[in-house]
């Protein structure tokens, strides 16, 4: 089994280390550097640009981000990394670009966001990127379809399951996510405890981190029911005791 200590090693900082979108913006440059300075693991979110190139931004929606109409898939890279992030001087940054700047001084946990019909080449890209990087990595998603392209199209890079919730509709769907070589699971933190953390946490010994962590009563829960948690709004020690 693959050593994952990293990966639960300090407090991933979501979307980067950013203020809330006041001033340093999510999924922005800064706000990887603020948390690379800091010590903190990164999470980000990565679409496919029209040119099937990774692109970080969390919506495939433009306008909260951007204030632009349309959808990240309809656009270019160049296009893309063009527009500025609410109003700031920072430009939406390629996943490249990301890596470049973190150029593995802390681990990247990279989130693929899939848009049916649009993100074919997706998996690839990032795994072949991800494959280069020579710093901690790992991809994960909410999207079954992109997991399931996880073992052909990124081999040999942790792959995760983004998920949530605890109705028996929702937790039958995670299981059957088993059968895809599944590495870790990144579960929302007010949906613990549940059978499918507890299941892949104590028989499979899998590492579960959580989201989106904003309070205190989350940080409990995630130290009693998972490893490690993905914050923000607020910047937690570095070293956090399950």
């Amino acid at each position: 089994m693959t050593d994952l200590s990293w990966l639960t090693a300090r407090p991933v900082a979501h979307r980067g280390l950013h203020d809330m979108n006041k001033t340093r913006w999510e999924n922005t440059l800064s706000a990887f550097a603020a948390a690379a300075e800091r010590g903190y693991a990164i999470e980000c979110d990565v679409h496919l640009s029209s040119d099937r190139i990774p692109v970080v931004i969390h919506d495939g929606d433009l306008k909260r981000l951007t204030g632009q109409d349309g959808f990240v898939w309809q656009r270019t890279a160049a296009e893309m990394t063009a527009l500025k992030i609410g109003g700031t001087s920072d430009h939406l940054p390629t996943l490249q670009q990301a890596l470049d700047l973190v150029d593995g001084r802390v681990p990247m946990i990279v989130e693929l966001k899939g848009v049916p019909g649009h993100d074919e080449g997706l998996v690839a890209s990032v795994g072949k990127m991800l494959k280069r990087y020579e710093g901690k990595a790992a991809i994960m998603s909410f999207d079954h379809w992109l997991i399931r392209d996880f073992p052909k199209h990124a081999p040999g890079i942790p792959g995760g399951l983004t998920a949530y919730g605890k109705d028996v509709k929702l937790i039958e769907a995670h299981f059957a996510m088993l059968a895809h070589d599944i590495a870790f699971t990144s579960y929302a933190a007010g949906d613990l405890p549940n059978r499918f953390v507890s299941f892949v946490r104590e028989k499979l010994k899998m590492p579960v981190i959580t989201w989106t962590v904003l309070d205190q009563p989350a940080i409990d829960l995630t130290f009693k029911y998972a490893d490690q948690m993905t914050f923000e709004g607020f910047e937690p020690d570095l070293v956090q005791v399950a």
